[in-house]
């Protein structure tokens, strides 16, 4: 079985969010179990060092304004097609845009990676042809439109929506140029409201749509959580799955972590004492034996950081310090700066992102908070568990797929992994971290929390097996 899968990201050359990390891990994820994908990405500038010695496939004259290529490379132990062209890609800033803004011709980028991904897959002189396309998000989402419209009308596709917040909708104007025809221009193609949807278009010609978690797969078919599109997705039906991500466990294992103070496993979580004292170190809070919250996030409205900010005081009054990473709207970064500044010694922040310092975060804070208004999945509750910090979430999506809460009946029955709470409340926020302090003082009962949570599969392995289940049973249907 032959995947070709379509990114925008991809872990570890270029990231700005969950969609990286699942297009990293898949491929090896995949491997044992016969599938064979290769990952067409942009070639950024970092994307293109890493490619570099790498084999020309094919050349465009003219893509989308300028001359193209698609380079074939290993990097990082990823087997890459590279989309060398210059004009849409190489530039400074982000991935999306630059100076706080999108880039203005992210349509004609991305379009121009979907278009060659719809290339590849039916070229039939290729050395690699794949049995299906796997798209994700809506930068890839129009690959499946190109093939519909194509000469294989029926080839077997699927579109993953990491984040529905983000649909790739643009003015009606650019449809001539896309190279799609007039009828693709119509309710059951392209057009959505008016104009061009990137993603709405991949999820009208997909043969299978995947999120990833179960809980977000039903949201999304509701208005409240589906952005304009719940209509199609109800629509789509069966066809509508939630595949959990997983993590690469490799990478986050407290038992080997470089970024640690000290390792640990289940058996030894006395050693956990070493890296809270290096976080209380960072975040200049004071020593004590109350339990250390700590949140590791983008600092937006989705977030729920609006929420945690106008609870900052009473949070901070039910009995625990905070300790905050993360970076994002500025208002909400400088209310989380001023409630820190409130109460020094008991919260601290760092603004911006730290690989090494999340890593030790997870290792020695006692707590996670995550009050997210909605989670497609989330990957930082699933490192957590792997780390004994304790995950306090708000129900919603993948958040309440992989957390079990500490109700009577879970502790009793000694499966409890976190806590949960209703998104988008300040009260129910403050009401879980009264819960949690009162639980950490319980110290066996904490403990058994964190061995639980630990003992969780994070891993890829089940939801691995389900893409490719999913992959077979569309080739089998012809």
């Amino acid at each position: 079985m032959k995947v070709l899968s379509v990114a925008s990201e991809i872990q570890p050359l270029v990231k700005t969010g969950g969609l990286a990390d699942v297009a990293g891990a898949l491929p090896a994820a995949l491997g044992p179990l016969g599938v064979e994908m290769r990952t067409l990405v942009p070639g950024y500038p970092a994307v293109m060092a890493a490619a570099k010695g790498g084999r020309k496939l094919r050349g465009y004259a003219a893509l989308f304004g300028g001359r193209a290529a698609v380079i074939e490379a290993e990097a990082a132990g990823l087997s890459l097609l590279v989309l060398d062209a210059p004009h849409l890609f190489d530039r400074p800033g982000g991935l999306y845009g630059g100076n706080g803004a999108d880039w203005p011709d992210n349509w004609r980028r991305f379009a121009a990676l979907a278009r060659v991904a719809a290339d590849m897959a039916t070229d039939a002189s290729s050395a690699w042809q794949p049995d299906v396309v796997h798209a994700h998000d809506w930068q890839a989402a129009l690959a499946p439109a190109y093939l519909r419209y194509g000469a294989t009308p029926r080839f077997p596709t699927v579109v993953t929506i990491h984040n529905l917040a983000f649909q790739g909708h643009f003015p009606a104007s650019i449809f001539p140029e896309l190279g799609l025809p007039p009828q693709a221009m119509s309710v059951d193609g392209v057009e959505y409201y008016g104009g061009v949807g990137f993603l709405k278009a991949g999820l009208q010609a997909a043969g299978a749509i995947t999120t990833v978690s179960p809980t977000y797969a039903r949201e999304i078919r509701t208005p409240a959580f589906g952005m304009g599109l719940d209509g199609l997705l109800t629509l789509r039906g069966e066809s509508v799955v939630g595949i959990l991500n997983g993590i690469d466990v490799e990478a986050w294992n407290p038992v080997a972590d470089a970024y640690l103070s000290a390792s640990f496993s289940g058996r030894t979580l006395g050693a956990r004492a070493r890296n809270r004292k290096a976080v209380e170190e960072r975040f200049g809070l004071e020593p004590g034996n109350e339990p250390i919250a700590c949140i590791i996030s983008r600092l937006t409205w989705q977030k729920g950081m609006d929420v945690l900010a106008g609870e900052f005081d009473r949070l901070l009054g039910t009995g625990l310090k905070l300790a905050i990473l993360g970076s994002g709207d500025r208002a909400l970064e400088g209310a989380l700066l001023a409630g820190a500044a409130r109460h020094r010694g008991r919260a601290g922040i760092v603004v911006g992102y730290d690989e090494e310092l999340a890593h030790l975060m997870q290792g020695g804070c006692d707590a996670i908070l995550l009050p997210s208004r909605f989670e497609p999945c989330g990957l930082t509750q699933l490192y957590a568990l792997r780390y004994g910090c304790v995950p306090v979430v708000a129900r919603t999506g993948g958040l309440a797929d992989t957390v079990i809460d500490a109700n009577e009946a879970a502790v009793a029955a000694g499966v409890a992994t976190g806590l949960m709470f209703s998104p988008d409340n300040g009260d129910a926020l403050a009401d879980a971290c009264r819960r949690m302090v009162e639980l950490y003082g319980d110290r066996k009962v904490w403990a058994a929390m964190q061995k639980q949570g630990m003992r969780a599969d994070v891993s890829w392995s089940r939801s691995a097996a389900r893409y490719a289940d999913l992959y077979r049973s569309l080739v089998s249907k012809g």
